[in-house]
């Protein structure tokens, strides 16, 4: 199970029960709606079977997943994590957090946390990323992160086209 700290945060699996309501309010966000996507959740029992899922799931099959983050006094503030998404050749890194926590530095640093695990403890040489062309704050965190755009793509069952963004472990090193 996994549970990382960072100076303000916590960063932990999700629990169906326990989260249910803060994957209720963030994937009915306006800005989770407009650039991640409508997950169908309704419900706190909508929100419990995409925990299942998703992200509950994906922890039993590839020993990681979306994590919660919250603020080191438990206040759940958005998500954190990695995702093997159908139609990508790697792992990618994903985040969202709450309104009120955005534009703070939580999402850079949850991020910063759970590419260093990706990378040490998981041995990750490449990490992706997608997101949005018009998604600027994304787009400048994923930089700051050291993933670079390397093309379009759309992925299996969609018309949309994303940036895909790219961290290569021999690229990091060439640049340090």
């Amino acid at each position: 199970m996994l549970g990382l700290e960072t100076a303000n945060l916590i960063i932990q699996e999700l629990n169906e029960d326990r989260d249910a309501r803060l994957m209720l309010a963030l994937l009915n966000d306006s800005d989770f709606l407009q650039n991640i996507g409508d997950r169908g959740v309704r419900s706190e029992d909508d929100a419990r079977n995409y925990l299942l899922n998703g992200p509950i799931a994906m922890y039993r099959t590839h020993g990681f997943g979306m994590y919660k983050v919250s603020m080191k006094n438990g206040t759940a503030i958005g998500i954190c994590g990695l995702v093997k998404r159908a139609g990508l050749d790697g792992v990618d890194i994903g985040f969202a957090l709450l309104p009120d926590f955005r534009g703070l530095g939580f999402a850079l640093e949850s991020a910063q946390a759970v590419m260093e695990y990706a990378k040490n403890e998981l041995g990750l040489q490449r990490i992706l990323a997608i997101t949005q062309p018009e998604n600027t704050p994304s787009i400048r965190l994923l930089e700051k992160l050291g993933l670079n755009r390397e093309s379009n793509v759309v992925l299996p069952g969609e018309t949309e086209v994303l940036d895909l963004m790219v961290w290569h472990k021999e690229a990091a090193e060439i640049n340090n």
